[in-house]
């Protein structure tokens, strides 16, 4: 009787630790959410469309704006006072090759802008710094592995504050860039999907956070009725 009790026990503890192998649901909706988390935000940081102009303006002289490049369809050199200089397309923010770009670089580049670029970039990495690490999770660690806890709590924290920074990012850019005072085609410019891009990146790595902070918090309980179950058992083994 004693043995079937033990065999019973034993069977129970298997079955416990191979559940543990899966992830639980909000294991498996945060590596989804996650993949947004990605896309929107590496889209985000390289596409040029966080301001633009409307398109319908015929003498506009801004065509879009973004984090790094700049499209222009007519913009005079904001140094050249007798207006001789005119930049026409698309050109990386800090182009060392044009002549007498590099010197507009205060006007292209004002404080507000440059926050906004220092933000999101800092949430950038550390999405592309969870990436790996959701990697490692979703391919090669499990509840087996002693870091495995540690390893998703990580990722939580990275991702808020990835989301945090890249929403204080976005929070500046939308309240100083499309106003008075910066670009000339003002008030027929407008925030463009690069920049919604960038606010639905945000907002998900913070809903991503939570999602795998709770699986952390999932796993360690039950890594911990693990152990709890397989003392018992050594005792009551013991005990025979």
């Amino acid at each position: 009787m004693l043995d079937l009790v033990l065999f019973t026990r034993t069977t129970k503890n298997r079955n416990s630790m191979l559940k543990m192998k899966k992830r639980t649901l909000a294991g498996n909706v945060a590596v989804g959410v996650f993949v947004i988390v990605l896309v929107f935000t590496v889209v985000a940081f390289c596409s040029p469309s966080w301001l633009v102009s409307d398109y319908r303006l015929t003498g506009a002289k801004v065509e879009r704006l973004g984090l790094w490049t700049h499209c222009f369809r007519s913009l005079h050199d904001q140094t050249d006072v007798l207006q001789r200089r005119f930049f026409v397309g698309c050109r990386w923010v800090y182009d060392p090759f044009t002549h007498g770009y590099n010197q507009m670089l205060g006007f292209l580049l004002p404080p507000f802008m440059i926050s906004t670029q220092f933000f999101y970039t800092v949430s950038f990495l550390l999405v592309l710094i969870s990436f790996a690490n959701v990697l490692l999770y979703f391919l090669c660690c499990g509840p087996d592995q002693g870091k495995y806890v540690l390893l998703i709590t990580i990722i939580g924290y990275l991702l808020l504050a990835a989301g945090i920074m890249g929403g204080i990012g976005v929070i500046i850019f939308a309240s100083t860039a499309n106003g008075k005072g910066w670009m000339p085609d003002y008030p027929n410019t407008f925030l463009g999907w690069s920049f919604g891009m960038a606010v639905v990146g945000a907002f998900a790595a913070i809903i991503d956070s939570i999602l795998f902070l709770v699986e952390a918090r999932i796993q360690k309980k039950k890594i911990g009725n693990i152990k709890e179950s397989q003392t018992q058992f050594s005792m009551e083994e013991s005990k025979a």
